[in-house]
């Protein structure tokens, strides 16, 4: 009986402190430019993790790789989309006004952007030793992607490339987003 109501004494201080918490960790709700902006920052670290991998294979830790590829793969697609759903202009935004009016190109690119993390995270599953062979691009393999290249969507083809061409293309991707919807 003494146990449970320590327990429930300290148990209002938990969540208040883990409410306290989240709330200094995120963004207020309604901050949409914030959220995004947030987003946008937690993928470019986790871009530059797995970089890192493959600047310097020695370094590849499976587990990392997977969880900065699924960092990318929860805020892209849908996510990415729905942060932009609504006008874009704001004083603190750099997004140009031109998504609304090329909402299905910008949706397309998002779940590009997904697609490729899919196919990153899938990497680090099937490889949770150290960097293999199968996960580097050869020497003079083309990388295809870029604003006038091509977009692989098909995931049987996406899942037989090589990682860090899938890095490349995911990589190109953010590229051609920033090119067409990013103010400088």
């Amino acid at each position: 009986m003494r146990q449970n109501t320590c327990m429930n004494r300290f148990w209002p201080l938990s969540v208040v402190g883990a409410v306290a918490m989240a709330a200094i960790a995120s963004p207020a709700a309604d901050d949409v430019v914030g959220l995004r902006q947030a987003d946008m920052k937690a993928m470019a670290a986790a871009a530059k993790t797995i970089s890192g991998m493959f600047r310097d294979p020695a370094s590849y830790k499976a587990g990392e790789f997977k969880w900065a590829a699924d960092t990318i793969r929860d805020r892209s697609g849908a996510v990415l989309s729905g942060h932009f759903a609504s006008e874009a202009a704001s004083p603190q935004s750099k997004a140009k006004p031109n998504i609304l009016k090329e909402r299905e190109r910008f949706d397309r690119i998002a779940n590009d952007l997904r697609d490729y993390a899919i196919a990153l995270d899938a990497a680090a599953e099937n490889n949770p030793g150290p960097m293999t062979a199968s996960m580097r691009m050869k020497p003079g393999e083309a990388m295809g992607g870029g604003p006038l290249g091509t977009h692989v969507r098909n995931e049987q083809k996406l899942s037989a490339m090589p990682a860090e061409h899938a890095f490349h293309l995911m990589l190109q991707t953010c590229t051609t987003c920033h090119v067409r919807f990013r103010m400088e």
